[in-house]
C-alpha cells in the first residue's frame, strides 16, 4: 500500500506477529498491500516477500530499544500495532509485584518505545496510525490485577496520544478483544472442555471470537481513509463488555 501524496509504501510494525491475533493482523495487512514487520520472540511461520521479522523479547527494555532502533533504521514505519501481551493470572492475595512490573514493561513501556521511534517518520509524512491491543479485561475480571491494570492503562495512554498527535495526521485508537480462541486463551481454558462450551454459551452472540474478528477491527483503525476517528476504544468481545464474563 502506498501513500498517494508521496508514493511511499506503507509499512506496519506489529508486535507479537508470530502467532494468534498478531499473526492474523499481519496476514490481513499483507493482503491489503502493506509491508509488515513482526516484532516477536519467534519469526513468523511461512514466507512472504513483504513480511519481515525482528526477533526480540519485548518485555526486555534494552532489547526493545535495540529492536526499535533497528526497525526505524531499516523501514519507514507509519503504522504501529502493539498486540504482544501476556496474562499472568493471580488472585489479589497472590499477585507478585514482579509480574506487575513485567506487564507494565510489555504492555505500556514497549508501546512508548516503539511509537517514540516511529514518530519522526510519521511526522515527516504527516501521517500515522497507532493501534493498541487492550482487552475486555480492562473493565475488570477476577485474577487479572496486573493484566487489567496495564491493559486499562492503554486506554488513557491512547487518548492522551490522540490529543497530542492529531495535528500531525496521526490517529491513535484501541481494540479491546476477548474472549478470542488463541493459544493464550487455551492456556487458561482447556480446548474442547465443558468450561469452553459454557463460556461460549455465556457470550451474548453465543460464540467465542476468532483472531480474524480482531484483525478486521485493527484494519479499520489502520485504514488511511479513517482519519476522523481517534482516541476511541472498540471492544471486539461478542457483547461481553456490556454483560458479565467468568472464566
Amino acid at each position: 500500500m502506498t501513500n498517494g501524496s508521496t508514493g511511499q509504501r506503507r509499512v506496519a510494525a506489529v508486535t507479537g506477529g508470530s502467532a494468534g491475533i498478531g499473526k492474523a493482523i499481519c496476514e490481513d495487512l499483507l493482503a491489503l498491500g502493506y509491508d509488515v514487520v513482526s516484532l516477536a520472540r519467534r519469526k513468523p511461520a511461512g514466507d512472504h516477500p513483504r513480511l519481515h521479522s525482528i526477533e526480540v523479547d519485548l518485555a526486555d527494555r534494552a532489547a526493545t530499544a535495540e529492536a526499535a532502533a533497528d526497525l526505524v533504521r531499516r523501514f519507514e514505519v507509519t503504522t504501529v500495532v502493539h498486540n504482544a501481551g501476556v496474562i499472568r493470572a493471580a488472585l489479589l492475595a497472590d499477585v507478585k509485584l514482579e509480574d506487575l512490573d513485567a506487564l507494565v514493561e510489555l504492555h505500556l513501556g514497549c508501546a512508548v518505545q516503539l511509537v517514540q521511534a516511529a514518530l519522526p517518520c510519521m511526522r515527516a509524512q504527516q501521517f500515522g496510525r497507532i493501534v493498541l491491543l487492550s482487552s475486555r479485561a480492562a473493565v475488570g475480571m477476577p485474577t487479572r490485577t496486573a493484566y487489567s491494570a496495564t491493559k486499562s492503562g492503554m486506554l488513557g495512554m491512547a487518548r492522551t496520544w490522540a490529543l497530542e498527535l492529531a495535528a500531525d495526521g496521526i490517529t491513535v485508537n484501541v481494540v479491546a478483544p476477548g474472549p478470542i480462541r488463541t493459544d493464550m486463551f487455551y492456556d487458561v481454558v482447556e480446548a474442547g472442555s465443558d468450561k469452553e462450551r459454557a463460556l461460549a454459551a455465556s457470550v451474548p452472540v453465543r460464540r467465542l471470537g476468532e483472531s480474524a474478528d480482531v484483525a478486521r477491527a485493527v484494519r479499520f483503525f489502520a485504514e488511511p481513509a479513517n482519519s476522523f476517528v481517534t482516541g476511541q476504544v472498540l471492544y471486539v468481545c461478542g457483547g461481553t463488555s456490556v454483560g458479565s464474563l467468568a472464566l
